[in-house]
């Protein structure tokens, strides 16, 4: 009987065996992606992109006395570090008057500022570690008196007052912006007050004016809540909001948007989720 010799057997086999494995992990399934086989595969960022703002004028529309809403990133375009990564970011956010952040679900850090303090302008910079993508959530609130809406009740300053708030989120390490708020933020208004603002000089406003108030829906600061429902935030421009002390001590990415409800006057307190891909 004829023999191969041996060297020549093994090499035979082994290329056979190439071949093979080649081949099983080039079948796909019905969706044209590998099946079965655990193949690396390389996936790259998308970065969406962040529109500027019309000044004085609002960009996007938001809902009225109920919603408002959004999703935003930005990219450095390098691909940055494999998502899955516990990394280390901060949030640098300003708002009139006030605000909380949560990130899935985790409290990061609140303004320093009660919401109780008339005039509280400052920003407030939140360092925090998460594995992207996460969901990062902010509540906002306008300073108000009482359920009437108003500021100054009983002096000759009795008035509506007005919100406004800016965020962006840097990756620590490589001192990319991974984020920024912008019309694409999703939020929800909970307190919107006076609906009726004919009552902003009435002698007892508390009586005199009507509002819309809900509470924080259950859930809805983390990743897998349903925000269908909610709407796109509206972009201002600083002569709109009229940002005040805190706001030029941040060196805000061009891309970062003042944002807020539909109403800069009659929405006093916003919810705002976006995902962070980073």
């Amino acid at each position: 009987m004829f023999k191969v010799p041996r060297e020549v057997a093994l090499t035979t086999v082994a290329a056979f065996a190439v071949g093979a494995a080649m081949a099983f992990a080039c079948v796909g399934d019905d969706d044209g992606g590998p099946a079965g086989v655990g193949v690396d595969a390389t996936s790259s960022a998308v970065a969406a992109s962040v529109g500027g703002s019309t000044p004085g004028a609002e960009a996007t529309g938001v809902g009225g006395a109920s919603e408002v809403g959004g999703a935003s990133e930005v990219g450095d375009g390098d691909g940055g570090a494999a998502a899955g990564e516990t990394r280390t970011f901060t949030l640098e956010a300003w708002a009139d008057n006030w605000l909380a952040a949560y990130v899935d679900g985790e409290l990061i850090g609140e303004d320093s500022v009660p919401i109780t303090t008339e005039r509280s302008f400052n920003s407030e910079t939140f360092t925090f570690e998460a594995a992207p993508p996460f969901t990062l959530a902010v509540v906002t609130k306008d300073f108000i008196e009482d359920d009437s809406g108003l500021e100054y009740i009983g002096t000759d300053r009795q008035q509506m007052g007005d919100g406004g708030f800016i965020a962006q989120v840097t990756d620590v390490e490589s001192g990319a912006v991974v984020a920024v708020s912008d019309g694409s933020w999703l939020g929800l208004v909970i307190h919107a007050a006076p609906l009726n603002p004919e009552c902003e000089r009435a002698a007892d406003p508390a009586s005199a004016c009507e509002a819309a108030i809900s509470a924080e829906p259950a859930g809805w600061m983390v990743a897998g809540f349903d925000d269908s429902g909610w709407t796109a935030a509206t972009i201002y421009s600083e002569a709109a909001v009229r940002p005040k002390d805190g706001y030029d001590e941040i060196a805000w990415d061009g891309a970062a948007e003042l944002i807020w409800s539909s109403d800069l006057e009659r929405d006093n307190t916003v919810l705002w989720r976006v995902t962070v891909e980073g």
